[in-house]
């Protein structure tokens, strides 16, 4: 799961310039939420909920090729927050359930981490649809998704380019909560692994 989210950060626009199809990041984007229903199917109740949560974000993300609309694409935008918050709380429980520093935790804290940035892209479009200009954005682009998820990492991991930024007070609001989330994560998850690590070696 973790390679298929670098793919579709990094490797999604490069593809699609490269082939000039447009529809190669959404490929890779269904992929991500297909290995994300995989890792929840501990139990069968989550990979009910997660389809649930899941279909209407990847049938909005393909009937958008056949019929342009903003609306759908905004719906189906909600429900992939709500499916990669979903993935990203059962992750969480996974991680601080285990007692003892393994790959698989530490591909898990990562994988958290990387879905907490695409779930607040779903959140900015969400917010610029409903409120539109919430966002400024460099005249030589345009507000595309990829541009919400560039927008959303750089505020997570709080580098501040600058050159996206938000235009009102419910977008400062937002980008107040990703910064201070994704802040709160860093510290609690490394303190937690060090701790484990520390707590087993010790034994």
């Amino acid at each position: 799961m973790l390679l298929t989210i670098l793919c579709f950060i990094i490797g999604g626009p490069f593809v699609d310039e490269i082939f000039q199809l447009e529809f190669i990041p959404d490929i890779l984007l269904t992929i991500v939420f297909i290995f994300a229903i995989y890792a929840i199917s501990l139990k069968k109740k989550y990979i009910y909920i997660g389809l649930l949560l899941a279909a209407p974000m990847l049938l909005s993300i393909w009937i958008s090729h056949l019929v342009k609309s903003l609306h759908l694409f905004a719906i189906g935008e909600l429900f992939g927050a709500l499916f990669a918050g979903f993935v990203i709380s059962l992750l969480v429980k996974f991680i601080f359930q285990k007692n003892e520093v393994t790959k698989e935790v530490i591909y898990a804290a990562v994988v958290v981490y990387l879905l907490i940035g695409i779930m607040w892209s779903f959140f900015y479009f969400m917010l610029d649809y409903f409120y539109p200009e919430s966002f400024s954005f460099p005249k030589i682009t345009s507000p595309t998704i990829f541009r919400y998820l560039y927008f959303s990492y750089v505020t997570l991991t709080t580098l501040g380019y600058g050159d996206v930024a938000p235009l009102t007070n419910k977008g400062g609001s937002l980008v107040i909560l990703e910064a201070i989330i994704g802040q709160i994560y860093l510290v609690v998850i490394v303190a937690w692994l060090v701790g484990m690590h520390v707590s087993r070696r010790s034994r």
